[in-house]
């Protein structure tokens, strides 16, 4: 059988290196010549970004960062880049930070610099989210794809290890939908299963020494290929609950991507034998949930929807609205009881295995 698909590849620029992001960034603002640039980081990350952004002229601050990225909130931020006349955003911090820089390019057209400071991936990818009145909205657009990513280590080194490993699995999650997303391809399958290696190698070693460089170069690594492969794949089943999970019932982000992750993959993976295998081999395990659950194991993952405030009587919204989203080509059919049963069990944190009968 001959091999045969489409594949699209998105402008970047990537910069990698450790203590290198205040550089990086100074070079990028020259290259760009901006002459009024809006750095955008939470409170938490107010300090480390002003470091960053010591060897540039910032014309405006702005910190009023809300996860999921509520409507009201991008207006203010939009209104704070035009009334400023801003050239280029600087975004410093995690997904939520990002999410807002590419709310204010959505409709500016204003190119961003973005400088994670988590393992979101959302620097790498063209797809956008805003929330308003209990319902999440994404999309795609090359607007808010940032035009540089500068990645730098020693940024996430303050990042708690707890944190570590729920946005590290975040971006293992972006590596596990791209292989049965509705545009997936072998160059999709190959930076996947890439990212997997990476990040099934570093997370441990950031849990046994949190100030590893290798570590920390290594989930940078692998979160950067997850969302790059997420990008051209698309969104699949497990960010379409997850995506649901968090607008309508303000779930953490990373950690309910964590906690579901295991869950999908159980539910997929016999559907799945090539991607399954794929992802075994990345693992270095049997079977792709034996690989996924002994990492989970080490890294002593999030378990249960229960311990960030889902409850039972969610179910129902949740499975109506997941529904509607999942797409056609999932490669197992979903149907109200067995996303009741997959949901169910994660609410709990049941053996993920239970969801592969239902």
């Amino acid at each position: 059988m001959s091999l045969e698909f489409n594949h699209v590849t998105l402008p970047q620029r990537v910069l990698f290196g450790f203590g290198r992001a205040s550089g990086n960034l100074a070079a990028e603002v020259r290259r760009f010549d901006a002459q009024r640039v809006m750095v955008i980081a939470g409170e938490r990350e107010l300090d480390l970004a002003r470091e960053v952004a010591a060897g540039i002229e910032v014309a405006v601050w702005h910190s009023d960062v809300v996860m999921h990225v509520p409507v009201e909130t991008a207006e203010a931020a939009r209104d704070v880049a035009q009334r400023n006349e801003v050239d280029l955003l600087v975004c410093v911090g995690g997904g939520s930070t990002t999410g807002l820089a590419k709310a204010v390019a959505l409709t500016t057209g204003i190119p961003i610099v973005a400088v994670p400071t988590t393992y979101a991936g959302s620097e790498a990818t063209n797809v956008w989210g805003l929330t308003e009145n209990g319902r999440k909205t994404t999309g795609t657009d090359n607007r808010v794809l940032p035009a540089s990513v500068i990645y730098d280590s020693e940024l996430t080194l303050s990042l708690p290890v707890e944190l570590s490993v729920a946005s590290g699995l975040n971006g293992l999650a972006h590596c596990v939908d791209s292989l049965w997303a509705p545009e997936a391809d072998p160059v999709n399958a190959a930076m996947a299963a890439e990212g997997i290696r990476a990040l099934n190698e570093g997370l441990p070693v950031i849990v046994e020494d949190p100030q590893s460089v290798h570590g920390r170069d290594l989930a940078l690594y692998g979160a950067y290929l997850s969302a790059v492969a997420f990008t051209s794949a698309g969104s699949g089943m497990h960010h379409k609950i997850c995506h649901i999970l968090g607008g309508t019932f303000n779930l953490p982000h990373a950690q309910t991507h964590a906690t579901v992750l295991p869950y999908v993959l159980a539910f997929n993976a016999p559907n799945a034998p090539e991607a399954e295998a794929r992802m075994a081999a990345a693992f270095g395990a049997p079977t792709a949930l034996e690989g996924l659950q002994g990492l989970r194991e080490r890294l002593d993952a999030p378990t249960a929807l229960a311990d960030y405030g889902f409850t039972a009587d969610d179910l129902p919204t949740a499975v109506a609205l997941a529904l509607e989203a999942i797409p056609d080509s999932n490669p197992r059919a979903v149907d109200e009881g067995s996303l009741t049963a997959l949901l169910t069990a994660a609410l709990s944190g049941d053996n993920p295995a239970s969801v592969q009968d239902n």
